[in-house]
């Protein structure tokens, strides 16, 4: 059986990419797994710093669940179908969102139902300019099931949100980009290259610095402004203590560049 998975670092940078070329790179549920057992050995992993995800093959970012699959889970009731499809998305894209290093969306092609919903949850993302998105459920006789009727309306607004959710109709990365769903549109040939570049702009910088903020964002959007100050000032309080901060500090008084390690 083929690795739905594959990992590859470059550098301070793991590279995820989702392998199920002939299906559209579909989240079948042992994908899902895979994709949680690799974050789960990156977070760990002190020499990464930055992880990448995007698709196999020139098409596809991720077209979404796997239709087949899920609609035999869907055909033996609610209960069964939400803990094997729904439980399983939902933990595998708050996992990305919540994940304490930055990770980045490479969409190189379709990015339809999950896969847009990945694109949703990362930190980041770059996108092919022949990338195409869409919120597809209702053409299915579903909502969307990764957390996309909560993340799509926090990024874009809740009436650009529904358009999408209740038309299911494709949208092209300049509408993703205007939405707030990625950062950058490139040529298509570019986007590995693009997301390269990002993470490397990032890992200039100290990694506990990182997760300081990816953790003061993440739980802040769902608080209210003051509840959110609160957690920016555990967060920078917690940065205090570290070496890195001290290092940082030092650097930029002696005019030198500083060396993070980390800790």
């Amino acid at each position: 059986m083929p690795e739905l998975v594959l990992i590859e670092n470059v550098g301070r940078i793991a590279v995820l990419t989702l392998n199920r070329p002939e299906k559209l790179n579909a989240l079948n549920y042992a994908a899902n797994d895979r994709i949680l057992e690799r974050l789960n050995a990156i977070e760990i992993d002190d020499t990464i710093g930055v992880v990448v995800i995007t698709g196999a093959g020139d098409r596809a970012f991720s077209a979404g669940g796997d239709i087949h699959e899920f609609s035999d889970s869907v055909r033996h009731g609610p209960e069964i179908a939400v803990r094997d499809f729904v439980r399983r998305g939902q933990t595998m894209t708050a996992r990305i969102e919540a994940f304490p290093k930055p990770i980045i969306a490479a969409v190189n092609g379709i990015a339809f139902g999950g896969g847009c919903e990945i694109t949703e949850a990362a930190h980041l993302a770059i996108a092919s300019e022949n990338a195409i998105f869409a919120k597809p459920e209702i053409n299915i006789g579903i909502p969307p099931t990764f957390g996309g009727t909560q993340r799509l309306p926090r990024l874009a607004g809740r009436k650009r949100a529904l358009e999408l959710l209740l038309t299911g109709d494709p949208f092209t990365p300049r509408r993703a980009f205007e939405l707030g769903l990625i950062n950058k549109i490139v040529p298509h040939g570019d986007v590995m290259a693009g997301a390269i570049d990002l993470a490397n702009r990032i890992l200039r910088h100290s990694p506990l610095a990182a997760a300081r903020i990816l953790t003061a964002v993440t739980r802040g959007l769902n608080a209210t402004i003051s509840e959110g100050l609160h957690i920016e000032q555990e967060q920078f309080a917690r940065m205090v203590q570290s070496n890195d901060a001290r290092e940082g500090l030092d650097a930029w008084i002696a005019r030198r560049q500083p060396v993070y390690k980390g800790n």
